[in-house]
């Protein structure tokens, strides 16, 4: 009876065994299948950013967006007046767009502007709540430059490649 007992609990063991490798097998599997469904699919990016539709603008380089957005520069290559809208502080498209192409935290903007403010240089650039009124105020205002998250609707603005 001892023997059998034993027999017994080695089939269960090894039943045991096969049935933890089964796991295993099961959740490499559905790991690997995971990896390549998120690979092939294309990402979306973090921030996109949008001109009034009437600029014939495709692409800006990030050193040209951080001169529009902090106010060194103030007109486009035609002469038109640049018009840059900002998002909330605490959106994230503003984080990424900060940290990304003014190479700033929201903070630090936030510091650069009071500090031209109190000395009477300039005002920051008008700040929106959304996505949507990002859009709404480029599609409304000639020479208009903001950004959105990377799954906004865009409407009638025109998306730029960033480089």
């Amino acid at each position: 009876m001892i023997r059998h007992s034993s027999a017994v609990l080695a089939r269960f063991a090894q039943g045991r065994r096969r049935f933890a490798y089964l796991v295993s097998a099961c959740t490499l599997l559905a790991w690997v299948m995971l990896a390549r469904g998120t690979a092939g699919a294309e990402a979306v990016p973090e921030f996109r950013v949008i001109v009034h539709p009437d600029n014939p603008v495709s692409e800006l380089s990030r050193d040209f967006l951080a001169d529009a957005f902090l106010k060194r520069t103030t007109r486009w290559g035609n002469g038109e007046a640049l018009r840059p809208v900002d998002q909330r502080p605490s959106s994230v498209a503003r984080q990424r767009f900060s940290d990304s192409v003014l190479r700033r935290s929201v903070a630090a903007v936030k510091n650069y502007w009071q500090q031209r403010i109190f000395s009477g240089r300039d005002l920051p650039p008008p700040e929106v709540d959304s996505d949507d009124a990002v859009v709404d105020f480029v599609v409304n205002h000639r020479g208009a430059v903001g950004y959105v998250t990377g799954g906004a609707k865009l409407e009638k603005a025109k998306r730029v490649v960033v480089h």
